[in-house]
Formats: C-alpha cells, sequence, structure tokens
C-alpha cells in the first residue's frame, strides 16, 4: 500500500531532501510504507551526479543545490509537479532500468490522458514532445521539447528524488542551465502546448495511471 501526499504551496528542498532520505531508511527498515510526494518547489536549479560546472549557465539566478540523483542540471519551480517516489524495490523487484523504464510507461500513460504523446529518445533521459510545428533541426530532425524531468537515487533498494513534469511554470527559468546537459533541444509545458490542464488534474490522472502501470492499491491522501 503506498501514501500518496500531496503538499500546497511551495515546499523547501533541503526540507524535502531531509524527509526523503529518513523516509527512505524507514521504508528499508520495514517501518513505513512506501510513499509518493506531490509538491512544487520554489525556484531552484539541482546538480545531479554528471552535472557539468560549464552547464550552470547562471549560477546567481537562483539557488543552487547539489543533489545525490542520477543526472546533471534540472530547474524546479513553481508551476512543475514534482513527484518523489519512495518505493521499495526489494519489494518490486532488484532492477534499476526496469524501474525506470516503469516511471517513464507511467509519465506516458498519464500525458496520454490529454491526448499528448510522450517519447524515450536513446541518450537523452526523460520524455519529450514532438513539434512538428517548430522548424527542423540543423541535422534534418523533428524538433522536440522535454516535458518531462527523471532522476532517482536508490539507498538500499529504496528509490527517492524522482520526477518533474511541467504543467505552467516560467520556461525562462530554464535559461540559466543547459537542462540535462542537451543544448539541441527546448523545454515545453502542458500549457505552452495550449492544454490548461491545473495541477489537481494531473494528480488525479498520476494517481490513476500509478495503478495501472505498477499495478498497486492506492492508499494515503
Amino acid at each position: 500500500m503506498v501514501e500518496w501526499k500531496i503538499t500546497d504551496g511551495l515546499t523547501d528542498y533541503q526540507e524535502a531532501l531531509e524527509f526523503m532520505e529518513a523516509r527512505a531508511e524507514a521504508i528499508a527498515r520495514g517501518e513505513a510504507k512506501e510513499c509518493i510526494w506531490l509538491l512544487e518547489h520554489p525556484p531552484l536549479y539541482t546538480a545531479g551526479t554528471s552535472a557539468q560546472i560549464t552547464d550552470l549557465r547562471d549560477p546567481d539566478r537562483f539557488p543552487v543545490y547539489p543533489s545525490k540523483r542520477g543526472g546533471q542540471y534540472t530547474y524546479h519551480g513553481p508551476g512543475q509537479r514534482v513527484i518523489y517516489a519512495m518505493l521499495d524495490l526489494n519489494k518490486r523487484g532488484k532492477d534499476v532500468r526496469a524501474f525506470v523504464q516503469k516511471l517513464e510507461a507511467w509519465v506516458i500513460a498519464t500525458l496520454a490522458e490529454f491526448n499528448l504523446t510522450g517519447h524515450i529518445r536513446d541518450g537523452r533521459v526523460g520524455v519529450w514532445i514532438e513539434r512538428p510545428d517548430r522548424p527542423r533541426l540543423a541535422t534534418g530532425g523533428m524538433a522536440e521539447d522535454k516535458i518531462a524531468a527523471i532522476g532517482i537515487r536508490l539507498r538500499r533498494w529504496v528509490s527517492f528524488h524522482g520526477i518533474s513534469i511541467n504543467v505552467e511554470p516560467d520556461l525562462e527559468h530554464f535559461g540559466g542551465i543547459v537542462p540535462c546537459g542537451i543544448t539541441d533541444y527546448g523545454v515545453t509545458s502542458l500549457v505552452d502546448l495550449g492544454l490548461p490542464v491545473s495541477m489537481q488534474d494531473l494528480d488525479v490522472v498520476l494517481m490513476q495511471q500509478f495503478d495501472t502501470t505498477f499495478g498497486d492499491t492506492q492508499a494515503g491522501d
């Protein structure tokens, strides 16, 4: 049984880290339920374990937090749904790749409920939206924008960190970094794509599709 925790307003990043680490430890000890936490952060940048300092274009724009999750630089801020997934892979199968693929499938299934087709691309972490309305790339390929980022960490086979989906963030805020080290593609959001989706709308679908993707019975509030 998974506990769903939804926090209104903006949650301090350090506070979120402390909660996740404590909860992951408690799950590993068998003292707490798995937990998925839906929240928003104030504007900030995080540096994953593969972050290159040259990708931090504007270090003074927002606070920058080192993060032990995989990946490079990401932006979090108002209008972006952050989904912290504290799940026990001791019970779900100790296969990191399969777990990440399930997270990707969860995002793609959620986007499909809003009539969007999400894509996974080799060498580019996250979920992408094709933009046939945009000029083609110099390579001749179709323009694509990133709509969701994925970065996790495992400790004692319990996951934390997770996913961020752009609902209606200020896309200009991504300009202070090279998101995930990728320069050839842009960033988009549900509202940017013409879909007037609220956080509450997204949350309902996330909970429904989690059950479908992971085969769980949901619990909590």
